[in-house]
């Protein structure tokens, strides 16, 4: 009954067996192993974008970074939700990695940016000449970090708005699979066609050990991309190693398979406890997250019982038996219908 997070679940077994076919004799280091060309050609494929840079990095939060840093000058502001990751989860990462551009937070609905608070947001911004910040990237979160799906017609109208400005659009898709496996679309009809500039695809959320890939649509920023990820200390020696997880990653589409799986686990989940009639759902629950309230000592009977999840409210242990209190419930690729029915059998008491 582990819901902390799909950082928290296993590796697939043909991850690791493709990193041992790897490891075996010599291959050209720092990304120019065979592996990785055939990693960039089936990625441009997938996007359906031939000329796309494609690059691999160990974490979530040097692929956000580095984008966005490729993206954005130091004096300018970067405008995301309040809960996204960059703003919330990566210690200032991006502040870091661009040398001191800010955040500006735009207000959102479950999750969702909204496309009258974007315009509004960036109007703010870059009135004060050289005394403010100037405008800079939009960066947009998908699967969102209130486990809600941006739908293809509110990229397109959140990009519209930002390339009107002459502003760049990052997608942090740490869980671009499973966002992709609601949506039903394609790749790259989530991303370039529906104008976004740069992409975190995101592996270890979804079955990997530890690898992102960063994908480029705008050749103009490729170049620098490259120089930021060596001199951050992003660019890998033994490459092979991040290639090979890649490659399996995307043969026979794993990755579809195992995000449709993380979502049917979470969908089950949801119908329990909808079922169940304890507590509510704080946001529409899409792909393989879920934030519900359940009385306190509801909390408590399924921690006591070995249940694991994040609490975003005040402590578990005292107050008011049945005062709601918010967690969030993660499922991932390798969850058992048995561990979802054992949690639903302890929340219904």
């Amino acid at each position: 009954m582990f819901f902390a997070s799909d950082n928290t679940g296993p590796a697939h077994p043909a991850i690791l067996q493709a990193l041992v076919a790897a490891n075996q004799g010599y291959m050209a280091s720092y990304g120019a192993d065979p592996i990785m060309d055939r990693v960039t050609r089936k990625l441009r494929e997938v996007f359906e974008a031939p000329e796309a840079a494609v690059y691999l990095v160990a974490t979530g939060t040097a692929a956000n970074s580095l984008l966005l840093a490729s993206m954005t000058r130091p004096w300018d502001t970067i405008f995301c939700t309040s809960m996204a990751h960059i703003n919330e989860d990566e210690c200032n990462a991006p502040e870091f990695f661009t040398g001191g551009a800010k955040l500006t937070l735009v207000p959102d609905t479950d999750g969702r940016m909204q496309a009258d608070a974007l315009k509004a947001s960036i109007l703010k911004e870059n009135n004060r000449g050289v005394h403010g910040p100037q405008r800079g990237p939009v960066s947009l979160t998908q699967v969102t970090e209130k486990g809600t799906v941006y739908s293809l017609e509110e990229l397109q109208m959140l990009t519209g708005i930002a390339h009107g400005f002459g502003l760049k659009v990052h997608m942090d898709g740490a869980r671009f699979a499973n966002a992709l496996a609601v949506l039903g679309c394609t790749p790259a009809e989530m991303t370039w066609k529906a104008g976004i500039d740069a992409v975190s695809f995101g592996g270890t959320k979804n079955g990997l050990l530890g690898v992102e890939g960063c994908i480029i649509f705008d050749p103009a920023i490729a170049w620098e991309f490259e120089l930021r990820r060596k001199r951050a200390g992003h660019l890998f020696s033994k490459h092979r190693y991040l290639s090979a997880q890649m490659e399996a990653y995307l043969q026979d589409d794993l990755w579809l398979e195992m995000a449709r799986s993380a979502n049917a686990a979470c969908a089950r989940l949801v119908a329990g406890i909808k079922a169940s009639g304890v507590g509510e759902l704080a946001y529409p629950p899409q792909a393989n997250m879920a934030f519900a309230r359940f009385p306190r000592h509801v909390h408590q009977r399924l921690f006591a019982a070995g249940a694991v999840y994040s609490m975003y409210d005040d402590a578990v242990e005292d107050g008011p038996p049945d005062e709601l209190l918010l967690a969030r419930l993660v499922c991932d690729w390798s969850m058992s219908p048995g561990n979802i029915d054992r949690f639903l059998q302890l929340l219904a008491g």
